[in-house]
């Protein structure tokens, strides 16, 4: 007996809810029902998932089968939507994830000329960090992505879209920012520093040397940003992202930081649009050479 979705739903909908009814009233089905599923998935597997009947403490076989469980309910779940929202599209669908740096800069330019040249066109954005667009283009859940690094993917294009500087971002009555001096990594790491999934990015080797002290990491954009407008810290991010950010905030470059964040253009090869894709990789090309160039 193969292992079905439905098996795996049902169990993490026990394991979630920790009894059998509440996880009957939320798949909709009867408790005998959701306990005969859990039988034969145990049966198949050879081991109990659950510690006695009462199910609400896993099995460490529980425990691993609920993290996987979960994460291929997500994909089955997300793959039924874009076969649903593909048949309702006539007309064309395009489906485009993005850093968010990008997305909210590119997005309203994607959608005005995209929405001019292909009326009817269905169009689905997402922003997302660099590690999520990666895994939409390979489950095949985006037609284009704008990724903050650059990955080999098999049957996806990949061009470099610009590149922008990192620097310290701070608040604007944090004492460097009112330096008049060129600031230096010495200098960034003088006063708390937050870490940020980007700082991985930079190669500079006196900055990845101080960078392996820092113990706060903070991987949500808007809430470092939030955290840096306090006063009591400082991070380093591209510049194209403080475009994104709330007022109080200032970018300053730092003098031995020559590192470059790349942005590159994921673009599926296979496709039945291959009309609609080559215009939204031009529109997307444009759109990014203009944030590009307001950074030179």
């Amino acid at each position: 007996m193969a292992i079905k979705i439905e098996m795996l739903r049902s169990f993490c909908a026990v394991a979630q809810a920790g009894n059998l009814a509440d996880a009957a009233d939320r798949l909709g089905r009867t408790q005998s029902a959701v306990s005969m599923t859990l039988k034969q998935l145990e049966m198949h597997l050879g081991s109990p998932l659950f510690e006695g009947e009462r199910k609400n403490r896993l099995t460490p076989l529980g425990e691993q089968v609920l993290r996987l469980g979960q994460s291929q309910i997500s994909q089955f779940d997300s793959t039924v939507s874009a076969i649903e929202l593909s048949a309702r599209a006539p007309q064309g669908l395009l489906r485009v994830s993005a850093v968010p740096s990008v997305a909210s800069l590119a997005f309203p330019h994607l959608v005005r000329r995209m929405s001019a040249q292909h009326p009817g066109l269905r169009i689905e954005l997402r922003d997302a960090d660099t590690k999520q667009v990666l895994e939409a283009l390979v489950q095949g859940w985006a037609d284009i992505g704008i990724a903050s690094s650059e990955h080999m993917l098999n049957g996806v294009a990949t061009s470099l879209l610009f590149r922008d500087p990192f620097g310290i971002v701070l608040a604007d009555r944090h004492p460097l920012a009112m330096r008049t001096t060129p600031l230096t990594i010495a200098d960034v790491f003088s006063a708390p520093f937050l870490r940020n999934a980007l700082c991985d990015q930079i190669e500079t080797p006196a900055f990845r040397a101080a960078l392996a002290g820092v113990d706060i990491t903070v991987h949500n954009t808007q809430s470092l940003l939030a955290m840096v407008r306090e006063g009591d810290w400082i991070t380093v991010l591209p510049q194209l992202i403080t475009e994104l950010a709330p007022e109080g905030l200032v970018f300053r470059p730092v003098a031995d930081l020559p590192d470059m964040r790349q942005v590159f253009l994921y673009a599926r090869e296979q496709t039945s649009s291959e009309e609609i894709l080559s215009d939204a990789k031009r529109c997307l090309h444009d759109a990014t050479s203009a944030l590009a160039h307001t950074l030179a």
